[in-house]
């Protein structure tokens, strides 16, 4: 566990004036202590930040794909002791937690490897045309500059991983802001960081509250912000700094469309145990959880009873014990207001088939059927282990109840028929299609982002990189080509 009362400024271990307790969600108990940085302490690292983005772009490939194997291999090495952090300071179970580790490791790996074939430049001929005889364009990719990352806290240590490994990188230097809920893990990133031979103030590590977001937003000397949160949050910071370069990775209320053809009892087993699952991991609690299945009508009544089965086989419970399956949720509040919008809804019309119970943090999985279009829950981000179940007709009908949401990050697709899967992708208004699966599928290589109001940008280490730097031409005159 990182240093109690400390975070990383600039590379080295700093303190500040006052300090926060981090508690479990489970039971309360203090995890750690964290220390706040003063306002001079946050002007330091920004300013140590913006001092070395010329000497850090120019850092040699090796240099930063050595940090980043180092922080990999560490990651490896301490998967069982960092799993556990994540589960005390998120209430993640441990199966889960080892899981966001390995998926981390995978990250700095992928990061190191780009890092040493990114930006290798592009020749282009000029004299294609008559003006451009004698001319060669060289093309290179350049850091825009000092990046802003602020990560969430349902994976509190690999969505930390996916700002700063990127940036590392692509020699950008980089600014975190953790989430208050869950800063423990990143800071275990920084101690890893600080065994390596990375440049002073090529990154820093800031546990500012909420509250202290903004001056760091408004900032000039960070004209990137890599952002993973809210819709609301996320616009706000966007719409405050029109001219700085924002990413965006907001919400989501991923749906899993299940087909006509996707109908033995082996194919609908397999689709329930899938979606009771994912619709439940992390409580719930990410951006490509099941929230929405539309089922055919065809195989709706073989479909819902095996779901319902599936949900109530989950093992809730304490997070760092292996058997379960669903913790609690990052907060009591947070339970609440899952429990508030599952009222609302049933008191709509909604049939509550199983569930709907708060105990503190914690919110038993939960179905419902026959849900209004108009309540909450249809047309928000629940973020917490509710599934609602709806029946449709065919897959126009079912593709159509996909795209009636303001969100589209991913949606997944059961479906056997290749023809189907062409259709769904070029049908759904969303960034990924899973075709086979639930939504809730992400490999760390791949571009993830969402359309409409799932936000802007791309993740996934290449796609970040090439999000944080920009092409920058240089014409070469008077060759003999």
């Amino acid at each position: 566990m990182t240093s109690t009362h400390a975070f990383w400024l600039a590379g080295r271990l700093a303190t500040g004036e006052t300090a926060f307790d981090v508690t479990s969600p489970w039971d309360g108990r203090v995890v750690g202590a964290v220390s706040v940085p003063t306002d001079a302490q946050v002007e330091e690292a920004v300013a140590a930040a913006y001092a070395v983005r010329d000497e850090f772009a120019a850092t040699p490939a090796h240099v930063r794909a050595a940090a980043l194997d180092h922080v990999s291999r560490r990651l490896a090495e301490r998967t069982e002791e960092i799993a556990r952090l994540i589960s005390a300071e998120n209430g993640k179970p441990m199966k889960w937690a080892r899981g966001e580790v390995g998926r981390a490791v995978s990250v700095f790996r992928f990061a190191s490897e780009e890092a040493r074939r990114f930006n290798g430049g592009e020749a282009q001929r000029l004299d294609t045309d008559a003006g451009g005889q004698g001319r060669l364009a060289f093309t290179r990719r350049f850091p825009k500059g000092v990046v802003l990352g602020i990560a969430p806290f349902n994976f509190p240590l690999n969505l930390c991983a996916h700002k700063v490994a990127p940036a590392i990188a692509a020699g950008a230097p980089i600014v975190l802001k953790p989430a208050p809920a869950t800063p423990l893990s990143a800071l275990i990133l920084g101690e890893l960081l600080a065994e390596t031979e990375l440049p002073a103030g090529s990154w820093s590590i800031l546990p500012v509250p909420n509250d202290r977001m903004p001056a760091l937003v408004q900032d000039e000397r960070l004209p990137v912000i890599s952002f993973t949160g809210s819709e609301k949050v996320g616009y706000a910071i966007m719409d405050s700094v029109p001219r700085k370069h924002c990413t965006l990775e907001l919400g989501g209320n991923g749906a899993a469309v299940v087909l006509a053809d996707f109908a033995s009892d082996e194919d609908l087993d397999r689709a329930a145990s899938r979606i009771a699952t994912f619709s439940n991991y992390q409580g719930g609690q990410s951006c490509i959880s099941v929230q929405r299945v539309i089922a055919d009508a065809s195989v709706y009544d073989r479909l819902l009873p095996r779901i319902v089965a599936a949900v109530e086989a989950q093992v809730t419970g304490d997070p760092s014990d292996d058997a379960t399956d669903v913790g609690p949720l990052v907060s009591e509040d947070a339970a609440r207001r899952v429990e508030a919008w599952v009222q609302e809804a049933v008191e709509a019309g909604a049939t509550l088939v199983t569930g709907g119970k708060r105990d503190g943090a914690s919110y038993a999985p939960t179905v419902l059927t026959d849900v209004p279009a108009d309540v909450t829950i249809s047309c928000e981000e629940v973020f917490g282990p509710v599934l609602t179940v709806r029946k449709v007709d065919g897959e126009e009908e079912a593709f159509a109840a996909v795209n009636d949401s303001k969100y589209g990050l991913q949606a997944g697709v059961f479906t056997h028929d290749l023809q189907t899967a062409f259709r769904a992708h070029r049908a759904l208004e969303v960034g990924g299609v899973v075709v086979g699966d639930v939504p809730s599928y992400r490999a760390d290589q791949m571009p993830y982002g969402g359309a409409k109001q799932s936000g802007v940008g791309r993740e996934g280490v290449r796609f970040a990189m090439e999000d944080y730097t920009y092409e920058r031409v240089m014409v070469l005159t008077g060759l003999a080509l």
